[in-house]
């Protein structure tokens, strides 16, 4: 029977107070609470939840991710394995559960529900609602996972549909993904069953979300950043927010998690006890989470932290165990296997070609610090019958390869403000079906990086002029069985290589990863060709 005790300040969320003390732990649980005079300048509170992360995007598996995670006072994940489900499909769910189970902090796996998130992109897997069911059936998956299909949603898509209804009749929760949806479709969207939102971008569109009933999780990760527009609805409604990274790369994960989130808010005057029940008692309480209190037979998955300021995390429990300390983690990381699906041949700069065919063209405009973009029309630059990447009016060429079959024909198009010269960036990780996603100022340079992932079976590559830098990602082609200091070293590299070409963005690799998601709006690249998400359809290059 393992029993000890922690002294110090409890922060009680339930009760809204402060009170010095000792909680005591026997076999895991919280054994008892006890109100006492303690010299302590500690706080001890319920472990942080992120309540919506893409644990693949860290490009570290489940169990290096946990290493980092603790540090940071995070004991749980809702997680959602879309990524690895469009490589792998159910092999590639039941990978992540297993090597997560290896490790002590909580992962709370979902259904990924759109997989491929559209029918008009590759991947490699499909998951269809009898998958579905198959998926919630199993204790192990606690949700259904962001229903990106919004418009399946809106227009009765049966097999949308068919998949919610699965998750009611399991009484499972169903996340939500709908970027600036309003009125009577967001409505519609909400009336579905589908109960959170991660990608309001507006207050506005937040607040209608939420008088819908719908939950709204404040996102902060390395590529779209919206807890400045949004934060003020932790005080507003309180009941109604969680926070969430979504995606987080490794060079970020490393500098903190949920934690920065909660010393952020605090330093904008919310109520301390507002700011903490978006990390612990709502998720819990919608997700029907073991974990996120700290009461009396509850979980002994706490922190402490030396003060309410810097919210410096000292050390984190986990059923009691304590898994972290001072910066490091406490627990040994098992033997990673790799899985992999890596089909595609070698490619040819020609394969890159595209032939003008007169006009304006429709060019990709990222903004930053978002991942929508605009769709602009633009003069393009022309030679011996091609159009040619731009350097200088930032006109550079885009292309998507598919990345499951042999020999398909690259997708190519145009993009602007990655601002980037002489050289090429290519990345596997390339939301949501994980082709290979390349932004070049020559055929040859696109040529060379793709060909990098190519070999690597996955990864990221930068090449500047002749140099080349480079990540693998052998499990998926979207991870590492690397340590996440290695990792996070590497990626660092890769951002500072591509600032150096020129990019002016905050996460440029992180950003080059969504111009292939073809359900955030408005403008992006398939393997398949240019996709209008607004009409939710191709359009052709020319205008």
């Amino acid at each position: 029977m393992k029993t000890f005790e922690i002294e110090g300040n409890i922060v009680d969320i339930i009760g809204k107070r402060i009170f010095t003390g000792v909680v005591s732990i026997e076999n895991g649980k919280v054994n008892s609470i006890i109100e006492k005079d303690i010299d302590s300048n500690n706080y001890i509170l319920p472990g942080l939840v992120d309540a919506h992360i893409h644990v693949e995007s860290s490009m570290l598996v489940p169990s290096e991710f946990a290493a980092v995670a603790v540090t940071h006072g995070t004991v749980a994940t809702v997680s959602d394995p879309h990524e690895i489900a469009n490589v792998l499909g159910i092999d590639g769910i039941n990978y992540m559960i297993s090597n997560g189970e290896k490790v002590p902090l909580k992962f709370y796996f979902g259904a990924p529900s759109c997989v491929p998130a559209t029918p008009f992109e590759t991947s490699g897997a499909e998951l269809k609602p009898d998958d579905i069911d198959k998926l919630l059936s199993n204790d192990k998956i606690h949700y259904l996972s962001e229903m990106m299909n919004f418009p399946g949603v809106i227009f009765d898509d049966p097999d949308v549909m068919e998949k919610i209804a699965v998750a009611k009749k399991y009484k499972k929760p169903i996340d939500g993904h709908a970027p600036g949806l309003i009125g009577a479709d967001a409505k519609k969207y909400a009336d579905a069953g589908i109960s959170t939102d991660h990608e309001c971008f507006t207050l506005e569109e937040a607040i209608g979300k939420i008088d819908l009933g719908m939950k709204i999780l404040i996102r902060e990760g390395s590529a779209a950043k919206n807890f400045d527009a949004l934060h003020s609805l932790i005080s507003t409604h309180p009941d109604k927010v969680m926070l969430c990274s979504d995606d987080l790369h490794p060079n970020d994960l490393l500098k903190g998690h949920i934690n920065l989130l909660v010393k952020r808010a605090l330093k904008e005057g919310h109520d301390l006890f507002d700011v903490l029940r978006a990390c612990t008692l709502n998720p819990k309480k919608h997700y029907n989470l073991e974990t996120g209190l700290l009461q009396v037979g509850d979980a002994a998955d706490c922190i402490v932290v030396d003060n309410l300021d810097d919210f410096n995390v000292l050390q984190t429990f986990i059923d009691g165990n304590m898994v972290a300390e001072n910066g490091k983690a406490a627990f040994e990381k098992p033997v990673v296997e790799r899985v992999n699906n890596f089909k595609v041949e070698l490619k040819k700069a020609e394969d890159f070609r595209v032939p003008f065919t007169g006009g304006k063209i429709h060019v990709i405009e990222v903004i930053r610090k978002q991942i929508v973009t605009n769709d602009v029309a633009l003069n393009p630059k022309v030679e011996n019958g091609y159009i040619m990447p731009d350097e200088e009016m930032d006109k550079l060429k885009i292309t998507v390869v598919n990345r499951y079959q042999r020999n398909v024909k690259p997708a190519v198009a145009f993009i602007r403000e990655f601002k980037i010269k002489n050289g090429a960036i290519a990345s596997s990780v390339a939301h949501d079906s994980h082709n290979i996603v390349c932004v070049g100022t020559s055929d040859e340079y696109i040529a060379k990086a793709v060909n990098t992932v190519i070999k690597n079976e996955g990864g990221l590559a930068v090449v500047h002029g002749d140099e080349i830098t480079e990540l693998p990602l052998p499990v998926a082609g979207i991870m590492t069985d690397d340590s996440y200091e290695k990792v996070a070293a590497q990626y660092e590299l890769i951002e500072e290589k591509v600032r150096a070409m020129g990019s002016r963005l905050s996460a440029p690799m992180m950003t080059l990863s969504f111009m292939a998601l073809i359900v955030i709006p408005k403008l992006k690249l398939s393997d398949k060709g240019l996709f209008d998400v607004t009409k939710f359809d191709f359009v052709d290059l020319a205008c």
